[in-house]
């Protein structure tokens, strides 16, 4: 069945390639970019910048007078920041929270209303791993996915007797840009930072999981598949098995215990 989708965030990544399938699988996708679209295909490409409620509302707008409804949002676009909480620049924090989680609020609540009028819809929220486990020197990126996962967990109780379905995505370790959107925003080269060996350390073990990591057409295959379902699941892992099992011991072995994994895998010292 042809459903109209948006999804934000399709300039690169999971973002491009879920849209990419999604059109093959003939649903009409309207794809949105924060900057000014280039060449290319730009057919249903819209230009929204999730910090900007006004830019936010016209995207909603569009859709609605072009197409009548909005079957399934999916809440792909993001941003990474990394580096020491004690030294994080202040305006990147800020900027994290409100594309993370601040954008994907904004966007969801113009939506709702849409889904609700038309008696139901598919609202997809991308958290991570990240999201379900505090993760060293990317503290405010996991900070906006815990964010996420709470406010999902909210909507989904409020929305249900709407024909609301609410799916959270957990992503592991993916090769994207985001390794190379990250050092966009890292600290600077400090001879008394007094993070910096352990931070640099830590940053190469997180890089060289995220360049091996999985191509982004995998998850992309499984989010067609996932808006195909009638009954959906609420949440949805994608990782490799070694990244499944750290959210199993998360949930069953004692706090310091699982922080003691985690802090080898890191090379914490």
């Amino acid at each position: 069945m042809k459903k109209v989708i948006l999804i934000t965030g399709v300039s690169s990544g999971f973002g491009k390639q879920i849209s990419r399938l999604l059109v093959r699988a003939g649903h009409i996708v309207y794809r949105t970019v924060r900057y000014e679209p280039g060449t290319g295909t730009t057919e249903h490409l819209l230009q929204m910048d999730l910090t900007n409620i006004i830019s936010i509302r016209n995207t909603v707008r569009t859709v609605i007078r072009k197409e009548g409804r909005i079957d399934v949002l999916i809440n792909n676009a993001g941003m990474h920041t990394g580096g020491p909480v004690e030294i994080t620049p202040t305006r990147n924090i800020r900027l994290q929270m409100e594309t993370n989680f601040m954008g994907m609020v904004n966007l969801t609540r113009k939506v709702l209303p849409v889904m609700r009028k038309q008696g139901g819809g598919t609202i997809i929220n991308f958290s991570s791993i990240g999201g379900l486990m505090g993760l060293p020197f990317q503290a405010f990126y996991s900070a906006s996915k815990f964010a996420i996962e709470g406010f999902s967990e909210a909507l989904r109780m409020e929305v249900k007797r709407f024909n609301i379905n609410v799916i959270v995505i957990n992503p592991g370790d993916f090769h994207t840009n985001n390794t190379l959107n990250r050092r966009k925003f890292l600290p600077g080269s400090d001879k008394d930072d007094p993070y910096q060996g352990q931070f640099l350390k830590t940053l190469e073990v997180i890089e060289n999981d995220e360049n091996n990591g999985w191509l982004p057409v995998f998850l992309a295959k499984k989010i067609v598949k996932i808006i195909k379902k009638k009954n959906p699941k609420q949440r949805y892992i994608i990782a490799p098995v070694d990244q499944k099992l750290a959210v199993i011991l998360k949930n069953i072995l004692p706090g310091k215990l699982f922080r003691l994994i985690l802090e080898s895998h890191y090379k914490i010292k």
